[in-house]
């Protein structure tokens, strides 16, 4: 794959492209104004001097750098091979960003979805390409983390499937492979936990670190979920557990108060300074 774009320089989509980069990969990083790119290349620099701080293996900033181009509305990845996309987790956004994308890419280009529970099928119904769509959900860090999700969904083709499969294992990651599932295996899980410690908080029954203490010190959780919450976004958490809850028609997802007060307050957690914990920023 010659160039491969990564669509949304958020916090997830500076992760991949660092990933990308750090991996020998050409990338176009897209989103919708300058200084959100800027912003988003000042990052990649950080956390790619930081590397080996973190465990990570000690990586030249400038060779990472110079594999990363940017460009601002979805047509800068018009030429790429391959696009991962990164968008928040709403459907209005990631339907308008696939149709978007669906008229401006090649017909051979593959779109692959980083979503943490939006159905796989769901999104390549508003292509024309849908067996060239696939979902893949990245954690977060995304160059820390040495496994994702693969989601096929319904129309995937084995040849979109095994292209994603050879890139993620270039890029250093192991595929467990998922049916089409809203939530797939990791939130179907995880953000019913986080939801019902946002409700402990929110019920008064225990402050953040208390909750977070619990699972570090008696289940041996390196971080609690609220930690957890705060890391991945207080507003993501929300958009997930909404999807959830209206995709199941289930009141086990129904979302906590807390949640949705802190997204409207703009806590969203250490990308914003302050979620349930303040964080130092820069």
């Amino acid at each position: 794959m010659s160039l491969i774009g990564v669509i949304g320089a958020g916090v997830m989509g500076v992760g991949v492209a660092q990933n990308l980069a750090q991996t020998g990969h050409d990338v176009v990083l897209v989103d919708r104004d300058e200084k959100i790119l800027s912003d988003a290349l000042a990052a990649v620099a950080r956390n790619t001097r930081m590397s080996r701080l973190m465990g990570g293996p000690a990586l030249d900033v400038d060779e990472v750098l110079a594999r990363i181009t940017t460009a601002v509305g979805a047509e800068g990845a018009a030429k790429c091979d391959l696009v991962i996309e990164n968008v928040t987790e709403d459907w209005e956004t990631k339907r308008q960003v696939y149709e978007t994308l669906d008229a401006v890419c090649g017909p051979g280009t593959v779109f692959v979805v980083n979503t943490s529970a939006i159905p796989i099928t769901k999104v390549g119904s508003v292509t024309t390409r849908p067996d060239k769509v696939i979902g893949v959900h990245f954690m977060n860090p995304v160059p820390a983390k040495p496994a994702v999700e693969l989601i096929p969904g319904v129309h995937t083709s084995e040849e979109t499937v095994q292209r994603t499969r050879d890139l993620l294992s270039a890029m250093g990651k192991k595929s467990v492979d998922v049916k089409d599932s809203c939530g797939f295996i990791s939130n179907r899980v995880l953000m019913l936990t986080v939801n019902e410690a946002a409700y402990l908080v929110h019920e008064g029954v225990a402050d953040a670190e208390s909750v977070d203490e619990v699972f570090r010190s008696c289940f041996g959780h390196p971080m609690g979920p609220l930690e957890t919450a705060d890391l991945i976004g207080v507003d993501t958490i929300l958009y997930s557990v909404e999807v959830l809850y209206e995709h199941y028609a289930d009141s086990k997802y129904r979302p906590c108060p807390l949640l949705k007060q802190m997204t409207d307050a703009g806590l969203h957690g250490r990308k914003s300074g302050r979620g349930f914990y303040t964080y130092a920023t820069n």
